[in-house]
C-alpha cells in the first residue's frame, strides 16, 4: 500500500512523546501539518515552529479540523471524544501515531502487548535480537515513537514494539510479522467503556497477520488463550507457556528454559540466568525467547541478554537496602494484575503503598496475596476510599497524602529483612505527571528516609 500525504493538511492530535515525532516526520513527507494540543503551551514549540509545523493549542474546537484531509491522534486522545467523533463522521480518516509510522517503516516488526509485562518483554526481546546481530530497536510506547524509527529502517531491521490497547485502537493497516499476546485482565476501564472493548482493542494486534505470519500466545493466561486467532488464513501459533502443556513453542522443565516440537525437546537456557526476581519475569523471559527463536536468535545470544538484564527503572527496581530493609519501585504496576504480580513476588513482612488514580478493577484482588503475606499497606491518592472499602478487615490499610509521607510511614513498620514495595495499582495523574515522575518520588523519598536514619 503507498501512502502519501505530500500536500495534504494533516492535523496531529496531542503533542506528547508521540505526537512531536508524528507531526516532524509529517513535514519531512511534504504535508500541512497542525499539531493541535489543549495545553495552553507544549515543550519543543521553537523547534516545531521551525520544522514549518503549525501549532494550535488550547481546548479542541469543533471547527479544529475542518480542513483536515487526514487526522493523526497520539495514544493519550480518546478517539469518542466530540471533535474528533465530528471529524471522523465527516468521513475524514482518523489513525494513530503508530499506524502511521507502520505504513513508511522498512524491514519487519515484533509487535507485543497485553495487560502487563510489555515492557520488559520488548526490551529483552530487543536485546536478545541485538545480540544475535540483528538491527532490532525497541519503540512504541516503550522508548522513542514508532514515528522516531521510519528515518533509520531498513529492509533488514527488525522493529520491536510494544503497543497499547489506546495504540492499537487506532489502526487500520498495522500488519506485524511476530505478534504476542502476554495476558489479559481488565485495565484502562476510565477510557475504554467495558472490557470487551478493552479486549477488542487488544485484538487487533493480529487483524492483519496472515499465513505467513506469526501469533505468540501465553497459554498460562485464558483471557490470551481465548483471544488467539484462529482464521483459517491467519498466522501460525508458537506458545509458550510455565504450567500448561506445549506441542510447539517454549516452557520450563526441570530448571531449563526449553523449546519444544512434538516430542523433541531443545535447551535453550537456564532459569538461573534470569536475574530479576518474580515468577510473572520467568514468564516475560520465556515470551521473548519464543520470539528469538522464531528469528533465529542462537541460545547463547539469548542466555547473555538473559543474563545482563537487570530489570527496567520502575519495573521492580530496587531502591536501596536500608536497614534490612529492601525498597522496590514497582510505579509501572498501573492496574491490579501488576500490582498482585508485584506482591506475589515477595515473602517476608510487606509493606505496599498503593494508590492513585483508579481506572478500573477490583482492589479485593489483592486481599488474598496481602493477608498470605502478612503485608499491610499505605493508600494514597484518589483511590483511598476504594482501597478501604475492598482490603479493611483483611489488613492493616493507612493513609498518606504524599508520597514522602507513605515511604517514611510504611518503612517505620517494617522490620529488618521486611520490603517496602511501590505497587500502586492505579494510574498517577492525580497526584504526578506519570508513572516515571512518581517512581521518581518514591526514589527520592527513600533517600531521605535514608538520609534521616544515618543522621
Amino acid at each position: 500500500m503507498t501512502f502519501s500525504v505530500l500536500g495534504k493538511n494533516v492535523v496531529v492530535v496531542g503533542a506528547g512523546r508521540s505526537g512531536g515525532p508524528a507531526a516532524e516526520l509529517l513535514a519531512t513527507r511534504g504535508a500541512h501539518v497542525t499539531l493541535a494540543d489543549s495545553a495552553s503551551s507544549i515543550d519543543r514549540e521553537a523547534e516545531l515552529r521551525k520544522a514549518g509545523i503549525h501549532l494550535d493549542l488550547g481546548p479542541h474546537r469543533s471547527n479544529q479540523f475542518a480542513s483536515a484531509d487526514l487526522v493523526v491522534l497520539s495514544p493519550g486522545v480518546d478517539p469518542e471524544q466530540a471533535a474528533i467523533a465530528a471529524v471522523r463522521r465527516s468521513g475524514v480518516p482518523v489513525i494513530g501515531e503508530v499506524e502511521m509510522a507502520s505504513r513508511w517503516l522498512k524491514g519487519r516488526m515484533v509487535a507485543i502487548t497485553g495487560t502487563k509485562g510489555k515492557s520488559t518483554t520488548t526490551t529483552l526481546t530487543s536485546r536478545m535480537l541485538q545480540e544475535a546481530g540483528f538491527d532490532a530497536p525497541a519503540g512504541g510506547n516503550l522508548g522513542p515513537a514508532l514515528s522516531s524509527h521510519v528515518a533509520a529502517s531498513t529492509e533488514k531491521t527488525l522493529h520491536v514494539v510494544e503497543v497499547s490497547s489506546f495504540q492499537l485502537e487506532g489502526t487500520d493497516a498495522f500488519h506485524p510479522w511476530i505478534a504476542v499476546l502476554l495476558n489479559l485482565s481488565p485495565d484502562h476501564l476510565d477510557r475504554h467503556p467495558t472490557f470487551a472493548a478493552y479486549r477488542d482493542a487488544k485484538a487487533r494486534i493480529f487483524a492483519n497477520q496472515t499465513s505467513s505470519d506469526w501469533a505468540v500466545i501465553n497459554l498460562d493466561d485464558d483471557e490470551a488463550r481465548a483471544l488467539a486467532p484462529m482464521r483459517a488464513n491467519g498466522p501460525k501459533r508458537f506458545d509458550f507457556a510455565l504450567d500448561a502443556p506445549i506441542t510447539d513453542g517454549v516452557t520450563v522443565e526441570r530448571g531449563t528454559i526449553v523449546r519444544r516440537s512434538g516430542d523433541t525437546v531443545s535447551p535453550l537456557l537456564p532459569v538461573s540466568s534470569v536475574k530479576v526476581p518474580g515468577r510473572h519475569i520467568l514468564s516475560d523471559v520465556l515470551a521473548a525467547t519464543a520470539v528469538s527463536c522464531l528469528a533465529g536468535v542462537p541460545p547463547a545470544a539469548m542466555q547473555r541478554a538473559v543474563e545482563t538484564f537487570q530489570g527496567l527503572e520502575h519495573a521492580l527496581q530496587r531502591v536501596a537496602t536500608i536497614g534490612g530493609v529492601q525498597f522496590i519501585n514497582d510505579s509501572k504496576a498501573t492496574n491490579i494484575a501488576s500490582a498482585k504480580r508485584a506482591i506475589e513476588s515477595f515473602d517476608g513482612q510487606l509493606v505496599v503503598i498503593m494508590g492513585g488514580k483508579y481506572k478500573g478493577g477490583d482492589f479485593a484482588e489483592l486481599a488474598e496475596p496481602l493477608r498470605a503475606r502478612g503485608a499491610s499497606v499505605v493508600a494514597i491518592g484518589e483511590a483511598r476510599p476504594r482501597i478501604h472499602a475492598a482490603l479493611d478487615g483483611v489488613v492493616p490499610v493507612t493513609d498518606a497524602t504524599s508520597m514522602e509521607e507513605a515511604v517514611h510511614m510504611a518503612a517505620r513498620r517494617v522490620t529488618p529483612g521486611g520490603t517496602v514495595l511501590l505497587a500502586p495499582a492505579c494510574s498517577s495523574f492525580d497526584m504526578f505527571r506519570d508513572y516515571t515522575e512518581r517512581g521518581n518520588f518514591f526514589v527520592q523519598a527513600v533517600q531521605k528516609w535514608e538520609m534521616a536514619v544515618r543522621s
